[in-house]
């Protein structure tokens, strides 16, 4: 235990400055609670300097690149040049103005930022540690404590991070030349989203993948057009091979795979980029000094209010588990800091949306069909293609489309699947249908702008019960 003399004491201990840890910071802040908040490297966490944000930005990019240079239909002609240098600086300006934004707003609502590592002295007290010698170790004496430590890529063996020709994902956002040759391990939402970018900047891209298909979480009809895209734009797609080595060969590497079977294959690179998951940073808090395990997976199991076994710690974010998005980790955030001030708080994880960046792009929430049957209900389906709209065929973007699943007892909206340009801004709508329990009238009263993408929720909900105008 601490001496008294040398530990603060506070309310709420924030562990991690990242999406879950800072909104729930604020949120405590704004309870008028005491709130101390504990960051280990850079405020915004993952999401803002090494994933989210600098992934969408280069995405962008790419897009901008790419479509201009594909753009003949529309009688524009266009060669453009990618100065990935003059990229990542852009992307790091986005970046650090973003970052200093979170230090701001903390500091604006009263939050104590500490910088350093901490750890778990005893049930109420935390050490922090800091990076260099000439700084003391102190204490802090916390009433709850929110651990919101996130996670980090996962290594599969003999691919070292250390290496330089191995990329997290992480490396592969900071990257300043574009790899000619490009291996991708995984072709979860990670590896399509990088594989898909690099291969529009120029990259000759292979995607090795143990599985039989690309984002494997998702269902057929979702993924069918953002595997099409993709080999379209180029991308070598080798289902059913892990990685199980690589070697240096001729200037650069050889990545080496084999089948269930024992079969095996050899693919040239510049670099492999392994995107194949990542796993919750809790070994690093001593856990076992406050009596808790996390699982085998490192996760902290909590309930709908974010508590762990111990009804003063909360998990919230990655170190929380499934599904790992930035956005939950704010919902789950804002959830612990209201039960930690004594309110009355939970969150309804069927109404959080996910999203995918590809080409094109992913977004679900809620139920499908297929989780509507097996809950014992009885969903109607509908369905818009984007081929149908106007607004898509003047963006160049008819590839994808809208389904609905509703509840055809009452008509209530159960979930919503899109797969087009903009998806993920049109599952926002869908979202506050599934979490407001709206339902298909609601959605017939609305009126849409004309002529915008939205327009094809609307077309959705109505093809449910055969109403649709614009489905042929």
């Amino acid at each position: 235990m601490a001496p008294t003399d040398a530990t603060t004491e506070t309310d709420v201990l924030v562990i991690g400055g990242g999406p879950g840890g800072y909104v729930a910071a604020i949120r405590a802040a704004q309870h008028d609670l005491d709130v101390t908040l504990v960051e280990a490297d850079a405020y915004g966490g993952t999401c803002l300097n090494d994933g989210c944000i600098p992934s969408k930005a280069f995405i962008t990019a790419a897009d901008v690149a790419h479509d201009a240079a594909n753009a003949a239909e529309m009688g524009i002609h266009a060669d453009p040049t990618v100065d990935m240098a003059a990229l990542a600086a852009w992307k790091d300006g986005v970046v650090d103005r973003l970052t200093s934004g979170v230090e701001k707003l903390c500091k604006a609502n009263g939050v104590g930022l500490i910088e350093g590592t901490a750890t778990f002295e005893d049930d109420h007290t935390a050490r922090i540690a800091h990076d260099g010698a000439d700084r003391e170790t102190e204490f802090v004496a916390f009433e709850a404590c929110i651990v919101a430590t996130g996670s980090r890529p996962i290594e599969i063996p003999g691919f070292s991070f250390a290496d330089d020709h191995v990329w997290s994902s992480k490396d592969a956002l900071a990257a300043e030349t574009v790899p000619e040759e490009l291996v991708v391990v995984g072709a979860g939402y990670i590896g399509m989203e990088l594989s898909t970018m690099f291969t529009k900047i120029g990259a000759d891209v292979t995607v090795v993948e143990m599985l039989d298909s690309a984002l494997p979480a998702y269902d057929d009809d979702i993924t069918r057009s953002v595997r099409s895209r993709a080999a379209d734009r180029g991308v070598d797609f080798r289902f059913g091979e892990g990685a199980s080595e690589w070697h240096e060969a001729g200037g650069g590497i050889e990545v080496v795979t084999e089948t269930a079977d024992g079969e095996t294959a050899a693919y040239d690179a510049d670099k492999v980029l392994v995107a194949v998951g990542r796993q919750p940073v809790t070994d690093t808090l001593a856990l076992e000094n406050v009596d808790l395990e996390p699982t085998e997976e490192g996760v902290l199991e909590t309930d709908d209010r974010a508590r762990t076994d111990r009804d003063h710690v909360f998990a919230v974010g990655d170190v929380a588990g499934e599904p790992m998005l930035a956005h939950k980790a704010s919902a789950e955030g804002i959830v612990a800091a209201e039960v930690a001030a004594g309110e009355a708080a939970a969150l309804d994880y069927q109404a959080i949306p996910g999203a995918v960046f590809t080409d094109p792009e992913i977004a679900t929430v809620g139920l499908t069909e297929g989780e509507a049957q097996q809950a014992g209900l009885d969903p109607l389906v509908g369905k818009f293609s984007f081929q149908h709209s106007g607004r898509a065929m003047t963006a160049n973007a008819t590839d994808g489309f809208v389904k609905i699943v509703m509840d055809a007892s009452d008509g209530t909206i159960l979930g919503g699947h899109v797969v087009g340009e903009e998806a993920s801004e049109l599952i926002g709508e869908i979202g506050l249908a599934v979490s407001a329990e709206l339902g298909f009238d609601a959605f017939q009263s609305t009126v849409h702008t004309h002529p915008t993408l939205s327009e094809a929720v609307r077309e959705a909900v109505l093809d449910t019960v055969g109403t649709a105008i614009h489905s042929p």
